[in-house]
């Protein structure tokens, strides 16, 4: 799977039923189509430290805040193609920039970031970045999070920045958080069918914002690590406390 490294877009969130969501789907055939790896899943390791201060910060909604983590497409094998993902966002613009490496590589820059030669890497701005957060915070891996997405392209070329991911049995895990155990996991929102997200650098096209108020559906504010911090880890927190 070819992916960009570095992105810089608007992303707004929408909760869907299964049926709402059949029914857009349907609404939206004339103009989006499915892209070509189909229905696949992702895995993302969330970092933070000992206190979670970072996802604490970004519960806070600030003008700016950052999450790191690394991510795969599907379970990968050690030598498969993974990502180590600084995600910012600024003003509610979203600043994603990553390092792809093969998976051992990645295990071995987490236990030591200087074990990446300066060689070994197409973008050293990206890495230095990536260093001074995980070193500045002392990181280290929190938990996982899977979840099984489709995503859909706008067929006029002219929106090729336009796209709509919709995100499927959301699951996560505290522990067992080597990518190679799997993509199992307990539900994080069970009440919530389908986690729609919308992609896009300016305004939404005209249809898809009628499609919206056709089908009655509203901007919400869903973070999945936020989401599993707020309703699990907060709670360990405090049992820990008392």
């Amino acid at each position: 799977m070819k992916l960009k490294n570095v992105f810089q877009r608007k992303e707004n969130k929408y909760t869907l039923s299964m049926e709402t969501y059949k029914l857009l789907r349907h609404y939206l055939a004339p103009y989006m189509t499915e892209d070509e790896y189909g229905l696949h899943t992702i895995l993302s390791v969330y970092f933070d430290t000992e206190d979670y201060a970072l996802i604490r910060h970004s519960i806070q909604k600030p003008v700016y805040k950052e999450k790191f983590r690394l991510r795969s497409y599907g379970v990968p094998t050690n030598q498969q193609q993974v990502f180590l993902e600084l995600k910012k966002k600024v003003k509610g613009i979203v600043y994603k920039r990553r390092l792809s490496l093969k998976y051992t590589q990645a295990l071995d820059y987490i236990e030591n970031p200087n074990s990446l030669s300066p060689d070994s890497l197409r973008d050293q701005q990206i890495k230095h970045e990536i260093d001074w957060l995980y070193a500045r915070k002392h990181l280290s891996p929190k938990v996982l999070i899977a979840y099984d997405r489709r995503a859909l392209a706008a067929k006029d070329v002219k929106l090729s920045d336009f796209r709509i991911t919709f995100d499927f049995n959301i699951r996560y895990r505290t522990d067992k958080l080597n990518l190679l155990e799997g993509d199992f996991g307990e539900p994080v929102a069970s009440e919530i069918g389908v986690l729609m997200e919308v992609k896009a650098l300016g305004a939404y096209p005209l249809w898809f914002s009628e499609i919206l108020s056709e089908l009655s559906i509203y901007k919400c504010s869903f973070s999945k690590y936020a989401q599993v911090y707020e309703r699990y880890l907060f709670k360990e927190e405090l049992s820990h406390v008392i």
